[in-house]
């Protein structure tokens, strides 16, 4: 009986530890998340040489990493491509840190996030029409940084898009009236010369793809 309660006992413990341990594909990404985003500066770093279930701000759940949450965590740098390879990702939570530069195409690939929070960084360039593939999304924050160019309409096809905050960037153009009303500041943005203004409200058609809290 002593020997089968042993048994049981180890049994748990060796799942517990599969369940937090993840792919070497997934732990070289965060490795190089680490580096590409200035990891030995962090306020709260993380121990290369512990496991991966050890590290701050990482959630993991069957032995995949379905969350990263560095908010205000002095991150600087750019997002690192091997980032895609995080294909179970939710909720990416990186707001009020220094990150720059464009967002990796393969972020795009990862059609598992939910939250997706870039706010009060100084990430730049366009948004990528790919956006589209982000159809489990419900809650989208790049208030505060350099974006530019036009809104991808493909943002108009997320039906499960319920929060979303563009604001105080430098996007240009027009937008649905839907997908305005799902931005608080109605999508104010600044011109070339730093002065706020407000996106067009496309009055062409209206569409009704946006799911929206009532």
């Amino acid at each position: 009986m002593k020997n089968l309660a042993l048994f049981f006992l180890t049994f748990v413990f060796s799942l517990n530890i599969y369940a937090n341990t993840v792919s070497d594909k997934e732990k070289d990404a965060l490795i190089k998340f680490y580096h590409a985003t200035n990891g030995s500066h962090w306020k709260i770093k993380w121990n290369l040489a512990l496991s991966v279930s050890t590290w701050y701000g990482v959630q993991i759940e069957n032995g995949k990493v379905v969350a990263i949450n560095l908010a205000d965590n002095n991150l600087k740098g750019e997002l690192p491509f091997e980032l895609g390879e995080l294909k179970n990702l939710e909720i990416l939570c990186l707001s009020k840190n220094e990150l720059q530069g464009n967002l990796p195409g393969s972020l795009y690939t990862i059609s598992t996030l939910k939250i997706l929070l870039l706010n009060n960084n100084k990430f730049s360039g366009n948004l990528s029409p790919e956006i589209i593939n982000f159809q489990a999304l419900q809650n989208l924050s790049l208030f505060d940084n350099n974006f530019e160019g036009g809104i991808p309409k493909e943002l108009e096809k997320l039906h499960n898009l319920s929060e979303m905050n563009l604001s105080y960037n430098h996007f240009k153009g027009s937008a649905s009236k839907d997908l305005i009303s799902l931005d608080a500041l109605n999508m104010t943005m600044f011109d070339e010369n730093g002065n706020p203004f407000l996106i067009e409200i496309n009055t062409e058609k209206e569409t009704t793809l946006i799911t929206k809290n009532e």
